[in-house]
């Protein structure tokens, strides 16, 4: 029986990127006494919400802030200062994640700069991993925790006809002026995702271009940050806490149509504001959060287009025949999900497509977490933070997973309610409702608990690479 006070009795676990979600991963597993190192390729944490992070995988912008509100983001156990915005500044953020892997006492187990570029899991279950520095090390367990927003994805296919304007994807975007000045131009942005809507909102200002027009293929719901004065999230628990009673009993439909009335009482229809009516339902689709975007089309500052035709030189046409000249395209068009330091045949996604148990697990391996590869309604931290929890209690032996089989139907079953409710693109493969989700794992860890109690709380993942290190050395 496993009981966490000898860290040396407990197997030793790999995680790979401090990113948020890392961080929250190193935190479960420190607190239980689990023996882990950390690999993050630049030199401090945070990952993505590091502005200009030295690693170059940070999609941060200079006046980025983030689209959840301060105390739905926070990790369940170190609330952000009250002194911070409602909605704060990438800065407070990557200050707060340093304050959190402080508080906890953990920053000793990351090894800063060192990538992972390789993980291989051997024939005897082991994983070996290897550095950037050329050095192997073997471990009992691993956790990827590398992030999803920093491979960009470009269009395919792309319009036709060559454009001989500037092009750039919005991960490289940092203001109006960098990496490429764009003051005083004419910009053409496609997508409707929160960086869209971002962009455009902050390009579209007369002192930064002469004009923004946004590409959209098709309607999307628009999100306001305010109802009032009540933060857009005040109505959801934070997803440590069970959902409210009442969106528990109701159908998510029912649930979706009462936001849809609200949000339309308040600040309209996106159709009323010149925008392509949704061809879906309401939560049927990541809706894109902005305060300022309908205020913006009503200026004149934003136009919308609809999805482009073709290129031709400068000009940009459209599939309604209308067409303009632009020096710039910025591509909003997402990110891809990769894993450069795996074999396809042990992890891929291929169009951003990956079915996992529990968002987390592959059945045919037991030691093998993929933290926070999912898509939210609310912030990552709390989710990595709900994941990390099950994986801490399953590598300490208080929890036991379902056979595999088991977890096999449960995944497949996941997978397609998730593609049966969200519409078919790559930005809703790996699609979550935040509270249900989290609700979710806390009855598997219920569940998980029993079973491993009943078996006698044996210890899931040997803990036997020290062993095989020491064998090998003699």
């Amino acid at each position: 029986m496993a009981d966490g006070s000898a860290a040396f009795a407990l197997p030793k676990v790999c995680v790979i990127g401090a990113g948020s979600s890392g961080i929250a991963t190193c935190k479960q597993l420190h607190a239980a006494g689990i023996p882990f190192d950390c690999f993050e390729a630049s030199d401090r944490v945070g990952g993505n919400w590091v502005f200009q992070n030295r690693n170059g995988m940070s999609s941060a912008y200079r006046s980025l802030h983030i689209n959840t509100s301060r105390d739905k983001m926070a990790y369940s156990d170190f609330p952000m200062p009250t002194d911070y915005p409602d909605y704060p500044h990438h800065t407070h953020i990557a200050t707060y994640f340093d304050a959190y892997v402080d508080h906890f006492g953990f920053r000793d187990r990351i090894t800063f700069q060192c990538a992972v570029t390789w993980a291989k899991r051997r024939d005897d279950g082991l994983w070996e991993i290897t550095l950037e520095t050329g050095e192997k090390r073997l471990y009992d367990a691993l956790c990827v925790a590398n992030g999803h927003h920093w491979d960009p994805r470009w269009p395919e296919p792309k319009p036709p006809g060559p454009f001989t304007g500037l092009e750039m994807h919005s991960h490289y975007y940092i203001d109006p002026a960098t990496p490429h000045d764009l003051r005083g131009k004419k910009v053409v942005i496609v997508g409707f995702g929160n960086s869209a809507l971002d962009l455009a909102c902050e390009l579209g200002r007369r002192e930064n271009t002469d004009g923004v027009y946004l590409s959209v293929r098709r309607g999307y719901w628009v999100v306001p940050r305010y109802f009032g004065n009540e933060v857009l999230d005040h109505f959801t628990n934070h997803p440590s806490q069970d959902p409210p009673l009442l969106s528990r009993i109701l159908p998510a439909k029912t649930v979706a149509r009462m936001l849809e009335k609200k949000i339309a009482a308040v600040h309209g229809r996106p159709e009323d504001h010149g925008l392509p009516k949704p061809d879906h339902d309401f939560g049927a689709s990541h809706p894109a959060i902005s305060h300022e975007l309908y205020n913006r089309i009503g200026s004149g500052d934003v136009t919308i287009k609809p999805d482009i035709e073709r290129f031709d030189g400068k000009q940009v046409v459209f599939k309604d025949g209308t067409s303009v000249e632009a020096d710039a395209v910025i591509w909003c068009t997402g990110y891809k999900i990769t894993f450069p330091f795996f074999d396809s045949l042990v992890i891929d996604a291929p169009d951003n497509d990956i079915a996992l148990w529990k968002r987390m697990i592959d059945p045919r391996f037991d030691n093998l977490f993929m933290v926070a590869l999912v898509q939210p309604l609310c912030a990552m931290m709390p989710i990595a933070e709900e994941q990390s929890k099950l994986i801490a209690a399953y590598l300490t032996g208080r929890y036991a997973m379902p056979d595999a089989a088991t977890m096999a139907r449960e995944r497949d079953a996941m997978h397609q309610a998730v593609k049966s409710h969200y519409v078919a693109s790559a930005r809703h493969t790996i699609q979550i409702n935040c509270g249900e989700y989290a609700y979710d794992l806390r009855k598997e860890l219920k569940r998980g608990v029993k079973r491993a109690k009943a078996a006698g709380n044996p210890l899931p993942i040997q803990p036997r690479a020290a062993k095989v290190l020491r064998v090998a050395a003699e």
